[in-house]
Order: C-alpha cells, then structure tokens, then sequence
C-alpha cells in the first residue's frame, strides 16, 4: 500500500466538471490497487479572485510544496476577461508553474485509430502518429520583464519579453534527448532562429547538448515551417521540444490530429528526484471552455489521462497508468464519444462516459 497527498483546483468553467472524473478515477484506482489518495481541495483562478480578490492565494502556494502533485482543471472566462484588469485567473496558473518550478511540460499527442474519423485531417495523414512534445513553461515570453503597457507620445503601447538563459534551455535539451532514446530515437527543435535572438541562443545550447547523444536522430525546424509540417506529416515526429509561446501554440494545433482538445493531457514536472519521479501538475489541455460550461457535455477524457499521467510521473506507480489509459482506449473502440468528437445523436455526456471509463477499469 502506498500513500498521496494530492491538491485538487478544480478552477473554473468546465475545470469542475472534469475534474470531479478525475477524482473519482483515483478512488477508484485506490480501492482496487489498495492506495491512500489524500487529497485537499482548493480554489484557483477567477473562483479565486471572486472569493479573494486574488488569482491564487498565498497559503495554497506554500501548501503546494507539501503534495506530492497536483490536480489542476482550467481558469478563465469571459467574467474576468477585461484586458485591463490588474487581476486575471491566469495569474493563477502561472504563479503555480514559477513558484513551483514546473518547468517541463510534457504534452503527448497520440493518434487513436479508432477516432482517425473525428479528425478533419485525412485518416492515412494521420496513422502512425506518436508525438511528445516537450515545452519549456516556466521563462520565456509568459514570463520575461519587461512586460508592461506604455504610453508613448499619446499612444497606447505594449511590451513582452522573450529571456532565455542557457540553464534553461539545456535542462529541456537533456530531457528530451532522454526520452527520445526511450522512444523513437528522434528529436525535433522548433525555434525562430532566424529572426529572434533568444532563439538562435536556444538552438546553439541545443546543439550543444546534442552532441552528448550521437544516436539521437536530430533537426531543427522553424516554428511556421512546424505548424504546416505536423498538418502535413504528423507522423514522421517523435519528440519535440519547443520555449514556452511555440510549444503552448503548436500543441494546440495538434490537438486537431487526435480529433478535439478534450483528449489531451499534460504534466507539467519539477526536476525529477532519485527515483525518477518528480512533483507535477497535470492538467488537461482544452482550458476552461465558458461556453459549454455547466451542461454537462464536457469531454471528461482529458482529465482522466492526466491521472494516469500523475500516477506514472509523480507515484511511481506504472501498472495503474496503464490500466486507466486502456480503459480510455476501449471506451473509444467500443465507438462511445462525446460532443466534441461526433455529431450524431447519441452523443454521452461527462459523467455517462466516465462511467463507461471507470467500468472497464473496474473489469
């Protein structure tokens, strides 16, 4: 038996939805591998800020510290969307990965063959795709000073800063070299080296890493060139890393070639310790979603592959992950969908397709 202490911030929009899926597919993983999921339950984003005044609280960030990961839904939506707002829900979140060091987040993009139809992208495009993208998410753009608004000669002005510094860079290099010579042996560098310096610094640190791993097949690719290439030939990628806006952008587009945002997962990982794992936040992609919020029609999937992923990276605990992501599989295979992968009638809601989840799981 094993024990987890796990932070719950269900967040906003849909946040709660899913999450409440997730949550229950660690109960449920408890009672059959016989697991303690100790978990405590906060509030994050514009919850936060309607309750607080603040995006995230200063007590949750120093109680972070003392779980072993987190549980994180989505922040934002059109209630707290005024640009001029000196409070955002996305504050929240970013103080989250900086204060916390969650500097590599890791996004797999794996096409399903049983949803190759839900994509707009031809089926035989898509085959064989199997992408892990790796995007460095604690520096860069989201985070470099200056980031300010100005008034310049009567006019409204804006500045963000791309800063990189090479410990940073190198530490997401060594990472994905790793974790491409356990998979397919291949790595892709997405910059802008041809028009930003932070870039052409990012790729001559990767390069320099590079050649502690000869056998690692390499190429760097532009990041416009990158969103035509992953259209084009998904499947020739296997990992990619990418700074923090380009990473955060092409994964989004990629989520198109497994059919919707509601099927992607992510960790988001400190430093790993001696055994390998690390303290993570796992969180799914598609964000908050205001629009279909409270209708109980969110695609809970997401959400559930990120426990499996919070198992893997942050328990240790393999056999469990696997048993969830099979579950996932087989409730696609059994041709069971949710709004956003199908347009016919049957359609299951949130709670209707964890259940199917959770069943097989049982099984």
């Amino acid at each position: 038996m094993a024990s987890f202490d796990i932070l719950v911030l269900p967040g906003d929009g849909i946040g709660p939805e899913v999450t409440k899926e997730g949550v229950r597919t660690l109960e449920l993983i408890g009672q059959q591998y016989e697991h303690v999921f100790r978990l405590k339950h906060d509030t994050v984003g514009g919850d936060c800020i309607d309750k607080f005044g603040v995006a995230i609280r200063e007590q949750t960030l120093q109680d972070a510290r003392d779980f072993d990961a987190i549980l994180f839904g989505a922040v934002g939506g059109p209630k707290w969307d005024d640009p001029t707002a000196p409070v955002r829900p996305e504050q929240g979140l970013l103080a989250l990965r900086s204060e916390l060091q969650l500097w590599a987040n890791l996004r797999p993009v794996k096409a399903i063959p049983a949803l190759l139809d839900s994509s707009s992208i031809k089926q035989e495009i898509l085959e064989g795709t199997d992408i892990m993208v790796i995007r460095e998410l604690t520096s860069g753009a989201y985070f470099g000073e200056p980031k300010e608004r100005r008034n310049e000669n009567n006019l409204r002005a804006a500045v963000d800063t791309i800063y990189y510094r090479e410990d940073e860079v190198e530490r997401v290099a060594r990472l994905g070299f790793k974790l491409a010579q356990q998979r397919r042996n291949k790595l892709t560098n997405v910059d802008k080296a041809n028009v930003l310096e932070s870039s052409r610094l990012w790729r001559e640190i990767v390069h320099e890493v590079q050649k502690e791993f000869p056998e690692v097949e390499y190429e760097d690719v532009l990041v416009d060139a990158m969103t035509m290439h992953l259209i084009k030939r998904p499947s020739d990628f296997d990992v990619v890393i990418a700074g923090n806006m380009f990473g955060d952008i092409i994964t989004d587009e990629a989520s198109m070639l497994i059919g919707s945002m509601g099927m992607l997962a992510s960790a988001s990982l400190s430093t790993p310790g001696e055994v390998g794992t690390a303290f993570g936040m796992y969180e799914p992609i598609h964000g908050s979603a205001p629009d279909i919020a409270g209708k109980d029609i969110a695609n809970p999937l997401a959400m559930i592959l990120c426990t499996a992923m919070m198992l893997r990276h942050s328990c240790g605990l393999e056999e469990e992950a696997v048993a969830i992501e099979e579950a996932v599989s087989q409730v696609i295979e059994d041709g069971l969908r949710t709004a956003d992968l199908t347009s016919e009638s049957n359609a299951l809601n949130t709670i209707e397709i964890a259940d199917e989840v959770l069943s097989r799981l049982g099984n």
